[in-house]
């Protein structure tokens, strides 16, 4: 290249010295925009001088002797391709340095035992503080939390996220899977596949593997909560909910899961403060019920009314659990609300197994028979049972508009499970016209 290669060490040295000696720094060129700048200290510094669009450029190659007269000029003819190729060498070396940067916080992170940025970890906490945490309940970040510190960091966490391929994120659901753990194992590659989504937005990553696992995982096989679901089978369980020696707590809660059409969590924490027994009222708070993080803030209450059977039993429980917060307390301590398996024990005493009825069952009794047995309109029965429906203004018209129709339909089922619990024959009504 004319007009290039113009110092020699010797020159270099040669200026070093008078630069120390004279206390005056100086500069010399070697050609083509390559500067050494030797100071009164005795250093010399690398520049290249550049022009981009325009505009002039300065880029430091390096300390001279450390860096050699040879590498400056590598350096140099590294950087010119650079520009002819339509690049900034001053960009590219900031990348340069934040990738130095990123590895040296890798690396101290990885000696703690930790995940170094832009690993799998990392990014997955990074997504579960910052976006899963403020959308979804407590409880549901929690289980995420949990799903991947089980079953994916161990295997993927100290990964790149960028580096993770549809295979190996295949071969770490895979010993989910291998526990039998199917449901499991496609709850974890959709966490997975959100926090992949994560990384693409914020430029840690370019693909998302898991939507290429679509069929690559053992299907979940659906089943529903066993329920029973005929009069005669259920005429048998109510009788043996009369005749359960259970703890009074325990057979109270046997009776208003059939009557109340509450999932078994919002039955175990109901409050004395929620009833309004001489309204015959039951308002469980939007923050309890199985909702958006969003709709548990600021979305309407629950209300539940009360047949007259369901008040009986409460006003009989009053004076045991009346002076707690808890309608049913836990019976180890009051402090607690009974434990989600304290109402399948029961069902299980009285010889009911998983397979024939649950606590989650009575909702579904509930929901098939008053459909088939008393030709309540179904929009009645979803709001009772506080389905949510596809929009905002569909949702309160369910939980405003159908309260008087929901208080008729609770006690023609209340009366129902009377006559069936007395082993009355009961006949199927004629099915509503459309």
């Amino acid at each position: 290249m004319a007009g290039t290669d113009l110092l020699t060490d010797k020159t270099i040295k040669a200026a070093l010295k008078a630069a120390e000696v004279g206390g005056k720094a100086r500069k010399l060129s070697d050609g083509a925009g390559l500067v050494l700048e030797a100071r009164p200290t005795g250093a010399g510094w690398w520049r290249l001088r550049y022009w981009r669009d325009g505009r002039e450029g300065m880029l430091s190659l390096g300390t001279y002797p450390e860096t050699g007269l040879r590498d400056a000029r590598d350096k140099r003819d590294a950087a010119r391709k650079l520009l002819a190729a339509g690049g900034d060498p001053s960009a590219a070396r900031k990348v340069e340095k934040a990738d130095r940067a990123m590895q040296r916080e890798a690396q101290a992170l990885a000696d703690a035992g930790l995940p170094g940025p832009g690993t799998f970890e990392f990014v997955a906490r990074e997504w579960l503080a910052n976006i899963h945490e403020v959308k979804v309940s407590a409880g549901h970040a929690e289980r995420t939390r949990i799903r991947l510190e089980q079953d994916a960091f161990p295997w993927i966490g100290r990964r790149l996220v960028g580096d993770i391929d549809p295979p190996e994120l295949l071969a770490c659901l895979r010993r989910v899977e291998a526990r039998g753990a199917i449901e499991t194992a496609h709850r974890v590659k959709d966490a997975c596949g959100q926090v992949f989504r994560y990384a693409i937005a914020t430029g840690q990553c370019k693909r998302n593997p898991a939507p290429d696992l679509r069929d690559a995982l053992r299907p979940v096989e659906s089943r529903n909560h066993a329920a029973i679901v005929d009069p005669k089978g259920t005429g048998e369980l109510l009788r043996a909910v009369l005749a359960y020696q259970g703890h009074p707590v325990t057979c109270a809660a046997l009776k208003l899961s059939a009557l109340l059409l509450l999932r078994p969590g919002e039955l175990r924490h109901m409050e004395w403060a929620w009833l309004d027994l001489d309204g015959a009222l039951l308002t469980v708070p939007a923050e309890v019920m199985k909702r958006s993080k969003a709709d548990k803030k600021d979305g309407p209450p629950h209300v539940v009314p009360l047949a007259a059977q369901a008040v009986a039993i409460l006003r009989d429980l009053h004076p045991l659990t009346g002076h707690g917060r808890f309608v049913f307390p836990s019976l180890l301590t009051g402090e607690r609300c009974m434990s989600e398996n304290t109402v399948r024990g029961a069902l299980r005493r009285m010889g009911y197994g998983n397979d024939d009825m649950t606590a989650h069952g009575f909702r579904a009794m509930a929901r098939t028979m008053i459909a088939e047995r008393l030709a309540i309109a179904p929009e009645v029965i979803e709001a009772q049972l506080a389905h949510a429906v596809g929009d905002a203004l569909g949702r309160a018209y369910n939980r405003t508009q159908f309260l008087d129709q929901r208080r008729d339909m609770m006690t023609k089922w209340a009366d129902y499970l009377d006559r069936l619990r007395a082993g009355a024959q009961v006949l199927t009504l004629p099915a509503r016209a459309a």
